[in-house]
């Protein structure tokens, strides 16, 4: 299993990417191919039910009282039959052993729970205690039901999953296929220096449409396991080069710096991530998130490219020389406009380099505008 800590993703803060880490990672060791699902599923055909918590420290060894110490390797079939014992199993953090078994635990009774069952009570308690994930297997119910970081997870069959992953999967299709209309769109109306806020907008409510979509799917296959590797691939495919427009996107449109005002790329990205749902639809709100006023009439309003997102299309171009060529020229419509030798005049670009950008842009153009019109 993970590690507890996660790396902070763009638009999330701190403590919600670790609890989103700490989540995908419990689920992942709980899901179906791994040598945990298969004893979890063994206990429920067994009907005998079982606590098991996935990890040992100071603060879980303060709560046992009880059982055994084992210290043994783990397996799915001990793990089937230790749960015979009325009482909890403790695993260490990678599940490659069980250390106890047959405990009693016993967490701080003043932690708040919703669960009624006295064994999913204790699951809470215990996970929220201690930081570690904790599973219950109900009995009664037949159910799994996974406790990480205050919240609960019941695991479901396969076929379930898929049936809501292929739904979503078909609505990912779609939104897609409106992505690459209104970014293509956007493309011919830079080449001709036609572009408002409006389309700007368009393409960023779209990419963050998918974006989401696409992070409700992986979710779906983190916990389908083996299960969802078909799916995961379809995944890929879709939302392949998805993030980096997104940024690209932004570097090309975010407002300049002003004396009131002062927006960063960062900024702007980490605001559309905060939308709602509902406020993701309203294109007046997407481009307040973008740095505009975000009145309906600044939809209209005229702006320009500074050429990042035209320039990564490029074949074999740096990151380097995109950022010099920008930093040069200052937008797109004067990169256009540039002959061979005005492209020279950028540190690192020699003639070779020069021709293929010249080329590179003059392609673009022509297939945009060809696109847009055909």
């Amino acid at each position: 299993m993970a590690a507890k800590d996660g790396a902070a993703a763009p638009g999330k803060s701190g403590a919600s990417s670790k609890h989103e880490a700490l989540v995908r990672a419990s689920l992942s060791a709980v899901a179906p191919g791994q040598a945990l699902r298969d004893g979890l599923e063994r206990i429920v055909r067994g009907n005998t039910g079982g606590l098991i918590v996935l990890g040992m420290d100071k603060t879980v060894e303060a709560m046992c009282t009880g059982g055994f110490v084992l210290d043994v390797e783990f397996t799915a079939t001990r793990l089937r039959e230790l749960c015979k014992l009325d009482g909890a199993l403790i695993l260490d953090k990678d599940i490659t052993k069980i250390l106890r078994a047959g405990v009693q635990l016993v967490p701080d009774a003043s932690i708040p729970t919703e669960e009624t069952g006295t064994r999913h009570r204790t699951a809470d308690r215990v996970s929220k205690q201690c930081g570690f994930p904790v599973v219950s297997v109900s009995q009664s119910m037949r159910l799994i039901a996974l406790y990480v970081d205050g919240e609960r997870r019941v695991l479901e069959e396969s076929g379930a999953i898929l049936s809501r992953a292929n739904q979503a999967l078909a609505t990912l299709e779609r939104y897609k296929l409106r992505l690459d209309e209104v970014a293509g769109t956007l493309s011919a109306l830079e080449i001709e220096d036609l572009v408002t806020v409006r389309d700007v907008s368009a393409v960023a409510q779209r990419l963050e449409m998918v974006r989401r979509i696409a992070t409700e799917i992986a979710e779906y296959v983190v916990e389908l396991g083996t299960d969802g590797r078909l799916l995961s691939l379809q995944l890929d495919e879709l939302t392949v080069g998805v993030e980096g427009e997104r940024e690209l996107v932004a570097r090309d449109y975010v407002p300049e710096p002003t004396a009131k005002r002062s927006r960063t790329v960062d900024e702007a990205l980490a605001d559309l991530d905060a939308l709602t749902h509902a406020e993701l639809l309203e294109l007046p709100i997407v481009a307040k998130a973008l740095g505009y006023s975000g009145s309906p009439e600044t939809l209209d309003s005229a702006v320009s490219p500074r050429g990042y997102r035209l320039l990564a299309k490029v074949p074999r171009l740096p990151g380097a020389i995109i950022e010099r060529l920008v930093e040069h020229f200052g937008g797109l419509q004067k990169l256009l406009a540039a002959s061979v030798d005005d492209l020279q005049t950028v540190d690192g670009v020699g003639e070779a380099r020069a021709r293929s950008v010249r080329e590179g842009l003059s392609r673009l153009a022509e297939s945009s505008i060809l696109e847009r019109y055909v």
